[in-house]
């Protein structure tokens, strides 16, 4: 993780990652590479399954659909990025974007309540999701791994009850409208993931609430001493991720059409692949908002290159497995050169 002074007396934190460490001496090649080398890379397989497949992968139509079907994957990561930061897992956001996809679905498309009204109640049942991760985490000090593994479980069971373990496809046309609707191009999902993006970078960058995040993920009882509220910051990183999985539940609903009881499944793994590769970028040690859109993007362009080369069904889970432990293996990596270079 990054470098994080604290302020004296007024509990706040000073990022200092993009600064030098006394008497060290760094290349700015070597900065350049470490923070953006993996674009390098992405721009490489770009060129390699351009000449190799230059009728189907070298076209603006398979762009288009490059960035516009990983909107909620990389809604659902900028969640996922809160409490990751304090140090807390949240396994459950897969099974919450389904589950919100459920209720959004059996309320709005089955039973005919107003729209607003079910988004309304699907976005509370995130936030009373979050409380309850919080409530067994923060309060009676039990793991995230262990707490939100349940949760999830428990989320992934009550969606295949409501929907009766069938897909549920009526949903409303006003919520597909302003999910998928075309704007340039591209699905207006993609714009309200990328308007998430900058929302997280600034907060994380350029407020206190972003350093305070930092610095209690980079040790909670320095952060209590200096007097931050810990546990409320704990507890509002399991409550946004729970309402973002939320929010990422109704735009799967609204891209798709229908809501899958299952669907939450195949985004476990991506998320986290994407958010700890995210963190190897940009600004490496620290996860953040744009070396997560990168990450989203740079996965997906690699499997959709294999899987046009004739490499299907298997390279998806073979991609993303890898990339979380390569991923992991260099933010270790990172964080040991940072520290023998103080």
């Amino acid at each position: 993780m990054s470098d994080i002074t604290a302020s004296t007396g007024t509990g706040s934190a000073t990022a200092t990652e993009d600064e030098q460490p006394a008497g060290s001496v760094r290349a700015p090649f070597g900065v350049y590479l470490e923070r953006y080398g993996i674009i390098g890379i992405w721009a490489l397989i770009v060129i390699i399954f351009s000449l190799l497949r230059p009728q189907s992968f070298a076209t603006l139509t398979n762009l288009k659909t490059i960035l516009g079907t990983q909107a909620v994957l990389l809604v659902l990561t900028l969640g996922l990025l809160v409490p990751l930061t304090v140090g807390e897992f949240d396994l459950s956001v897969a099974s919450m974007m389904s589950f919100a996809a459920i209720v959004v679905a059996e309320l709005s498309g089955v039973h005919h309540l107003n729209l607003v009204i079910s988004i309304l109640v699907t976005l509370a049942i995130g936030i009373g999701v979050g409380l309850l991760n919080a409530f067994v985490v923060v309060r009676l000090g039990v793991s995230s791994f262990i707490t939100t593994l349940g949760i999830g479980t428990l989320l992934g069971g009550l969606s295949y009850g409501i929907s009766g373990s069938v897909t549920i496809g009526s949903i409303p046309s006003v919520l597909v409208t302003v999910a998928s609707r075309d704007v340039f191009g591209l699905p207006l999902a993609f714009y309200y993931g990328v308007a998430l993006c900058f929302l997280v970078w600034y907060i994380f960058q350029h407020t206190p609430l972003g350093r305070h995040l930092v610095f209690v993920g980079e040790g909670r009882e320095i952060a209590r001493l200096s007097g931050l509220p810990v546990r409320r910051i704990r507890t509002g990183s399991l409550i946004v991720s729970a309402l973002v999985a939320s929010f990422a539940g109704l735009l799967q609903a609204g891209v798709v059409g229908a809501a899958d009881p299952g669907a939450g499944t195949s985004f476990l793994l991506p998320a986290f692949a994407a958010a700890f590769l995210g963190s190897t970028a940009i600004r490496p040690g620290r996860f953040n908002a744009w070396g997560t859109f990168v990450a989203v993007y740079f996965l997906v362009t690699g499997i959709t290159g294999l899987e046009l080369l004739g490499y299907t069904g298997w390279v998806q889970d073979v991609f993303y497995g890898g990339a979380l432990v390569i991923a992991v293996a260099l933010g270790r990596l990172v964080a040991t050169s940072r520290a023998r270079s103080r």
